[in-house]
């Protein structure tokens, strides 16, 4: 393994070195940094020109500035852009933003399109399947920047309006209801009564749950409330128990729900004591505590299979914790939409950040889920086709081989055959897919971030291509280059860990 590591290593850096040299040349030849001061009818244009041309060494040929910019690159140095700024604190910048912005959408689109994308597959030629291939194929169909006005019309300007006065109308309740219900009854799955039964019960549960949310005006000003968040980490105890372990394994199923009991035993103090005053490191450091706690409950109950047990709670802890964070963002969502710079107008169209804003965790918080919600759906939008049916496809390949037959012909349960026989091998192809493009989000959303107005890595090396800075083309070039080497060698190492047949050497 660490042999394989070194090769792969020394090979990427002498292909770094050759991609880098040849973009330099084609950066150097395709664009002239001067071309603005040569068209300049400034008095001291000679002047002008003399002076970047010393600081971006022009009168180097292209081949050898190479080098020049390739030394300082050795030392941590990408350099000046034409306007004589530093490209480390431009990048820097640059990366902030896309990594905020790109990473979101990329994560919450790669779990969800490989759940739905599962699900779809477990319930092959369904009306879910139908309903999921047909959604799929219209979001990969669909312009980005059309999807971007479009969120800008209806998910800010006119959610706004409507958050002025947040009530929901008859009809809407009951179109709401049906397609809840219709949802349900093709992912439940059974004999028609069955559907009807389910079909009737979502519909009637989500109807009157929109009722209440709409009577109570709970929009203005939401909360989760201990009875909800009660409910709500039992149900996340039972669930992710009976995905990981299997509601038969009591031991992770006790575990979890003793986790989700100290979640509820916790909520009071936590809320009106604990998360008071807060800030990002103790943030954090209650996220990783409550993981570790979680993880100690489960290895105490979970002898002598602990595997299972540890991982279950561990899961369910963050889950419950992740719950008390949100409503505690809830307890401030008032205070941030009232606010003089917000002004009853919460859901921002532009920019990653309300200028002059102020206010503690909570409020900064909001103010960046409210700008990163439209371009991330955006981006969610577009890749989630994607992910969806490359999880869909390879899960309907791995259930068609002999081993699950094989496991199933033992009397194994349709979960343990999922989960521990046939998503680990589905998983193989589409982990190239991710190293690929979680390679490529540093990149950054070029159309989505212009539409958006973010500043990001996309936007950077547009901007710099146009006048043919080449510093800050490198600078992109060299980061997204480095990333996509590291992240297929990742997805190798990936490959031998899902599928032990698979040898790293």
């Amino acid at each position: 393994m660490a042999s394989f590591i070194i090769r792969r290593l020394i090979a990427s850096i002498f292909v770094l070195f050759a991609a880098t040299f040849l973009m330099y040349l084609l950066v150097s030849f395709s664009g002239d940094p001067l071309q603005d001061l040569r068209e300049s009818s400034a008095p001291n244009k000679a002047e002008l020109i003399e002076a970047r041309t010393k600081l971006l060494n022009l009168d180097v040929p292209p081949p050898l500035r190479y080098f020049l910019w390739l030394g300082a690159l050795f030392r941590g140095d990408f350099g000046v852009s034409m306007q004589n700024q530093s490209v480390n604190a431009l990048l820097g910048n640059a990366i902030t933003a896309t990594l905020t912005l790109v990473t979101t959408a990329t994560v919450v689109a790669i779990v969800l399109g490989i759940t739905v994308g599962i699900v779809s597959a477990l319930r092959q030629y369904t009306g879910f399947d139908y309903g999921v291939t047909l959604l799929s194929f219209l979001f990969f169909s669909l312009p980005v920047f059309w999807v971007a006005v479009l969120l800008k019309q209806y998910g800010a300007i006119q959610l706004n309006n409507w958050l002025g006065d947040p009530v929901i109308s008859v009809p809407v309740i009951i179109g709401v209801s049906l397609f809840a219900g219709l949802i349900w009854m093709s992912l439940i799955g059974g004999r028609w009564r069955r559907r009807l039964i389910v079909f009737g019960v979502s519909a009637v549960a989500t109807g009157a749950v929109l009722a209440f949310l709409s009577a109570t005006e709970w929009f203005a000003d939401p909360s989760i409330g201990i009875v909800v968040y009660g409910f709500l980490a039992i149900g996340v105890a039972v669930g992710v128990t009976a995905v990981s372990a299997g509601l038969r394994n009591r031991k992770a199923l006790y575990a979890s729900l003793i986790v989700a009991a100290v979640g509820i035993a916790l909520y009071t103090p936590m809320m009106n004591y604990i998360l008071n005053g807060m800030t990002l490191g103790v943030f954090l450091l209650l996220a990783l505590g409550a993981v570790v706690v979680s993880g100690a409950i489960g290895w105490f109950m979970g002898a002598p299979d602990r595997a299972p047990v540890v991982r279950t709670a561990a899961i369910v802890g963050l889950l419950v914790a992740a719950f008390t964070a949100l409503d505690k963002y809830m307890s401030y969502w008032q205070v941030y939409a009232n606010s003089s710079r917000v002004r009853g107008r919460p859901i921002a169209t532009v920019g990653s950040s309300t200028p002059g804003l102020g206010g503690n965790f909570w409020v900064q918080g909001i103010d960046l889920f409210t700008h990163l919600l439209l371009p991330t759906i955006a981006i969610i939008l577009i890749s989630f086709a994607s992910y969806t049916r490359y999880s869909r496809a390879s899960l309907l390949e791995v259930m068609n081989q002999d081993y699950i037959r094989t496991a199933r012909a033992k009397g194994l349960t349709q979960r343990t055959v999922v989960v521990r026989h046939a998503f680990r091998n589905a998983l193989i192809p589409i982990t190239t897919i991710i190293a690929f493009d979680v390679g490529a989000i540093i990149g950054g959303a070029v159309v989505t971030e212009t539409v958006f107005g973010w500043t990001g890595m996309g936007r950077l090396f547009v901007d710099a291509l146009d006048v043919g800075d080449p510093n800050p083309v490198m600078a992109f070039f060299v980061v997204t280059g480095t990333l996509a080497v590291l992240f297929n060698l990742i997805a190798d190492l990936v490959y031998a860990a899902l599928d032990p047949r698979i040898k790293v050497g």
